[in-house]
């Protein structure tokens, strides 16, 4: 089968067919766009604006905070300012602003824990070293547009921090046509943002890749954003490192005869909330559900406030999906070709699903947790994969801003034993300059050698 409406590279059928026979899915509704094809567009514009801005600097930065978001305050954040913002906060807003820092904080610490230096010997003589080395700069982008994404900011600033990185940057978007967010803020501010920019867009993406306003250039740059902001992370990958190649958020759900319509339905329409290009996908073996959800997503889409309604709507119409499978293997299958952002298993046997399922930014197992959760507060973070990457790629974790380095280091007995392998390998590849590196070795550490170093090059 082919995923519906995605653009799918040839080879995905053939990634879900079980043994050579083709399996036979049914769509009771499909998708009408692809969130692939929005991004050509994307990319001519954030091309043009970066090109500009690296020529212009600042001062285009400042044209397009202008232009762009009506903005022409002080773009660096002062620490009076900080205070004075975070003091609009109710109280009750900064108990749970931390209490949720707290718990990503806790998660990603433990993720730090879970790796570390090594350092071995692997043949007598010869010691080969791990050291984990947390960039220097890390760029966090906070999206303010639609709506205030509070927890973006903790999400991408506590775990920079954690995995030890020295100087954090972050950006967000004037908003309404004042200042950050007090909210997004005072997370910001919390969460350990060292400088806070008042920024959005491509520009505040060129803006923290060239150092501009800071003097500190990212060695990295993380963070959700609108396709504007994805298409200019994907521009600048190779100039620095970026977390995921993103797009609209993603929902799948696979849910089974046991599965709550009611509540699969709003977790579906949850989703669809991000955004007009945001996908939703119903996998399920069962037609009943399928059919009570398919009614009940309209409903639940007709009772939200305006600014959702238009954004669940045009999701839900032009890109949810509803698939029907006949087993339960059958569905695996179909949620892994997906490869979605957000996965949850609404399913008996969650076990097995946990052991079976591979392709998915983050997994939610039982109708108990939701997306919202892992959005919000529960721990692990919510910057995760879209547009197929979780088939090779996970989401933000302190993995991404820790570089585990290699080092390694020889007696002169096991350099002559590694450095006469070398130098036949480099001959029998043709390489003699890299062979003869260690032919000075020998000839230096075991002077009179009678050992076999490979046929010279000659050509």
């Amino acid at each position: 089968m082919t995923a519906g409406g995605r653009g799918d590279p040839p080879a995905i059928s053939r990634r879900i067919a079980p043994g050579d026979a083709q399996m036979a899915v049914t769509y009771l509704k499909k998708a009408r766009k692809t969130a692939l094809s929005e991004s050509a567009s994307a990319r001519e514009v954030a091309e043009r604006m970066l090109a500009k801005i690296a020529q212009g600097r600042e001062e285009a930065v400042r044209a397009y905070a202008r232009e762009l978001d009506g903005w022409s305050g002080p773009i660096v954040v002062a620490p009076e300012e900080i205070e004075r913002r975070s003091a609009e906060v109710p109280e009750q807003v900064k108990a749970d602003i931390r209490e949720a820092i707290a718990n990503v904080r806790r998660f990603a610490e433990a993720q730090r824990a879970s790796i570390r230096d090594i350092e071995i010997e692997s043949t007598p003589g010869v010691t080969l070293g791990q050291k984990l080395v947390p960039c220097k700069v890390a760029g966090c982008y906070v999206p303010t547009g639609r709506y205030a994404h509070i927890a973006s900011a903790y999400m991408s600033v506590v775990t920079a921090k954690t995995a030890g990185v020295d100087k954090v940057v972050a950006c967000s978007t004037p908003y309404r046509g004042g200042g950050i967010h007090p909210y997004v803020l005072y997370a910001m501010h919390q969460a350990g943002a060292d400088i806070i920019l008042t920024l959005g867009g491509v520009q505040a993406i060129a803006s923290m890749a060239y150092g501009l306003f800071t003097g500190h250039a990212a060695d990295i740059l993380v963070g959700p954003g609108n396709k504007f902001v994805a298409e200019a992370k994907r521009l600048l990958y190779g100039q620095v490192g970026i977390d995921v190649f993103a797009g609209p958020s993603e929902i799948a759900i696979l849910a089974d005869e046991t599965a709550d319509a009611d509540l699969v339905a709003a977790d579906l329409v949850g989703q669809a909330e991000h955004g007009h290009e945001s996908p939703a996908w119903l996998i399920t073996s069962s037609e009943t559900l399928a059919h009570s959800v398919i009614a009940r997503v309209p409903e639940l889409i007709q009772s939200l406030p305006p600014r959702a309604r238009d954004a669940a709507a045009a999701a839900w119409g032009d890109y949810g999906e509803v698939i029907l499978c006949k087993t339960r293997e059958e569905m695996a299958a179909v949620a892994d070709a997906y490869a979605p952002e957000h996965l949850e298993v609404h399913c008996a046997d969650l076990p097995w699903w946990l052991e079976q399922l591979s392709n998915y930014g983050s997994l939610f197992l039982g109708e108990e947790t939701t997306v919202a959760y892992g959005d919000k507060a529960s721990g692990p973070n919510h910057i995760l994969p879209t547009k197929f990457a979780a088939r090779y790629s996970a989401g933000l974790s302190v993995h991404k801003f820790l570089k585990p380095l290699t080092w390694q280091k020889m007696t002169r007995e096991a350099s002559c034993e590694i450095g006469a392998l070398s130098a036949r390998i480099s001959r029998l590849e043709g390489m003699e300059a890299h062979a003869r590196t260690a032919d000075i070795r020998l000839a230096r550490y075991r002077p009179g050698h009678n050992v076999d170093l490979g046929q010279p090059v000659l050509d």
